[in-house]
């Protein structure tokens, strides 16, 4: 089963760190994806640029509403991602209980709806 890990964490806070310190989170970042390579776990990763580069957008009676920025109020952001492959949920959380990201702020852990039958 696939499972996305949402990793959110303040911006701000974020940006307060130490160079040292971000750097340090991003090489255990990448050190994890390694690891769960070695066992298959590992689809894809990425960290997403910071919020105020986001558009929501809304489609609304036939046409787009395009919002710059963040629209969910809210300290925390999205700061980026992890497609993992997991047995089951509790296996996807035990993983999620290993990004960075999680001492910061939060990682949301979701199953991926598989699609199939498409051309």
């Amino acid at each position: 089963m696939k499972f996305i890990l949402l990793v959110h964490h303040d911006e701000t806070a974020f940006e307060k760190m130490s160079e040292k310190t971000k750097k340090g989170l991003l090489a255990e970042s990448i050190g994890l994806c390694h690891q769960l390579d070695a066992k298959g776990e590992y689809v894809h990763a990425s960290p997403v640029h910071p919020a105020e580069t986001a558009a929501i957008v809304r489609v609304r009676e036939g046409r787009p509403i395009v919002t710059d920025g963040p629209f969910i109020e809210t300290r925390e952001q999205m700061a980026g991602y992890f497609l993992i492959e997991a047995k089951d949920r509790d296996e996807a959380v035990a993983i999620a209980g290993r990004v960075p990201g999680a001492r910061i702020g939060t990682v949301e852990v979701r199953q991926v709806r598989e699609i199939t039958g498409l051309p």
